[in-house]
């Protein structure tokens, strides 16, 4: 089959994920005007994040690791027929799986807001039941997508898996201002459900044909004879459970939060995770994503594929660095800036804004080894070893929910915060946590394979170009604060993109030349 760079794909991903996260923003900027931090608010977000439990579970991460190894592999050894078999098996047996498991969670929706949001009674309880029942079965949809994702990605189409959640977020978008500026509070919430659900019809229905090209025709079939198929599954069971807690985490900060007796408290924190994801996707995912069916198809003996797996972790830590870096840099520095260009509006305050980016702080702390962490992650799947990551992702998630319960209220209490910001005690104990999580992954890869890491000196470097860019990009939100958040926005913002990057181009840094050269090069074409 053909091959293309590991850096052309990740391009592919990033372009993807780019313009799907472009149009998550407009959505949630759109949700802070008609929303702001309402108790409506509270109830979509909350109902959102409970049947969002099986795409968790179930979709990309579950899928990437167990399918795509067994997948790729049989691709690159040239077993096509072997390769299709398994991937209706693998459809069949999702179909069926999520077809049970969406039925169970919309019967079982009241017990699962006494988990998800304890601290939601009356109305605010009523309704996020009635919503997560509308959103159950779009979740489940959205979840066979993610097999549409595998497919295509073994076979090296990378741009539209993860362009197609655009479609998704119009829907929501096209409900928000069709209906935000007549209906109001948690009946507009109704209807923007009923939208995600279409947006999860679209999504699924725009990947299809194209898998089912690669892939062949889809029809029902059952096989769990097959020692590739039990390869799967036997590797789908950790990697669900590993999913399961990387997600409880979120979950469990989503519970606390409720328990904070705040308005607004869910809203905030999750409009928090919105924007620190934007760079654990963009470079995160996209690096590690377009690396995994790369890696899955080393062959040779056990140490060549380990010397091949050392050298491609290192390059793509270095390449995940370099945008990782700034991007801590400036969540820090300007987090007001950021914040403000994509929420501020309608009932969305100034107030609002440094709220969320002192909550966002928390999570900073934390990013470069969150994401890190994921190449790291994909490696060990690479190897078909899901239960490695799933062991250190639950220590992770122990450390994070005791620490973070610990700050949030106990802390908090005794030395005089008001409520509210206990939501900071959430986000830094899960920013440490994601430390001690990369640690553990990264000692036990490199017992594995050998050395696989970043220099001191590398990293050094990065950061204090990126704190003298964030230090001119401050001086011009001083000078720029008159104006409105989408002005001085991106004034502030490109001033300090502009300053890392020419500073990493003139000390001859080898991600900043290169990516110089590719776009000066895509100018160049274009001409």
């Amino acid at each position: 089959m053909k091959h293309t760079s590991s850096g052309r794909n990740a391009v592919l991903v990033g372009s993807g994920i780019f313009l799907s996260h472009v149009f998550g923003l407009v959505r949630e900027r759109t949700f802070a005007h008609f929303f702001g931090n309402t108790d409506a608010a509270d109830v979509f977000k909350a109902a959102l994040r409970i049947p969002n439990i099986l795409q968790n579970l179930f979709g990309e991460g579950a899928l990437s690791s167990s399918f795509i190894p067994v997948y790729a592999s049989l691709l690159s050894s040239g077993d096509k027929e072997e390769a299709n078999r398994i991937a209706r098996v693998i459809f069949s047996l999702l179909a069926l799986v999520m077809s049970l498991l969406v039925l169970a969670g919309v019967l079982a929706t009241p017990l699962l807001i006494y988990v998800i949001a304890p601290g939601f009674e009356g109305i605010k309880r009523d309704t996020t039941i009635q919503l997560v029942r509308i959103l159950f079965p779009g979740i489940g949809i959205l979840v066979l997508s993610a097999w549409c994702l595998g497919v295509l990605n073994s076979h090296r189409h990378f741009f539209l898996p993860y362009a197609a959640p655009i479609l998704w977020n119009l829907a929501i978008i096209t409900a928000l201002v069709a209906f935000g500026g007549r209906i109001q509070s948690y009946a507009l919430a109704e209807i923007v459900a009923w939208g995600a659900v279409a947006g999860s019809i679209l999504q699924f229905g725009v990947q299809l044909p194209s898998a089912v090209r690669l892939a062949g025709r889809i029809r029902f079939q059952l096989d769990t004879v097959s020692s590739n198929v039990r390869t799967v599954i036997r590797n789908f069971i950790p990697g669900v459970a590993g999913r399961g807690v990387n997600q409880l985490s979120s979950y469990i900060d989503v519970s606390l939060a409720s328990l904070l007796s705040t308005e607004g408290a869910v809203a905030t924190l999750l409009y928090t995770q919105t924007i620190y994801l934007l760079p654990v996707s963009l470079f995160g995912m996209s690096i590690s994503n377009a690396e995994l069916p790369e890696m899955a198809s080393q062959v040779g003996s056990e140490a060549t594929v380990a010397a091949a797996l050392s050298r491609r972790l290192s390059n793509a830590m270095r390449r995940v660095t370099f945008f990782i870096i700034p991007s801590v840099a400036a969540f820090l520095a300007l987090g007001d800036s950021v914040v403000a260009l994509l929420y501020q509006t309608g009932k969305f305050t100034r107030g609002n804004v440094e709220y969320v980016w002192a909550v966002l702080a928390g999570y900073t702390v934390g990013l470069l080894a969150a994401t890190l962490g994921r190449l790291y992650t994909s490696a060990f799947w690479a190897l078909r070893d899901t239960r490695t990551p799933f062991h250190f992702a639950s220590i992770r998630v122990a450390v994070a929910a005791g620490l973070g319960w610990f700050l949030a209220f106990p802390v908090a209490r005794w030395i005089g915060l008001p409520a509210h910001l206990g939501l900071i005690g959430l986000t830094l104990s899960a920013g440490i946590a994601a430390w001690i999580e990369f640690t553990l992954l990264r000692l036990k890869m490199n017992r594995r394979i050998g050395w696989t890491g970043l220099k001191p000196a590398y990293a050094a470097k990065l950061a204090a170009i990126a704190a003298a860019a964030a230090g001119m990009a401050f001086a011009t939100k001083y000078w720029t604060h008159s104006l409105p958040p989408l002005l001085s926005g991106p004034i502030v913002l490109c001033v300090f993109g502009l300053v890392y990057l020419g500073c990493t181009a003139a000390l001859k840094i080898p991600e900043a030349t290169q990516l110089l050269s590719a776009i000066s090069s895509r100018i160049r074409n274009k001409l």
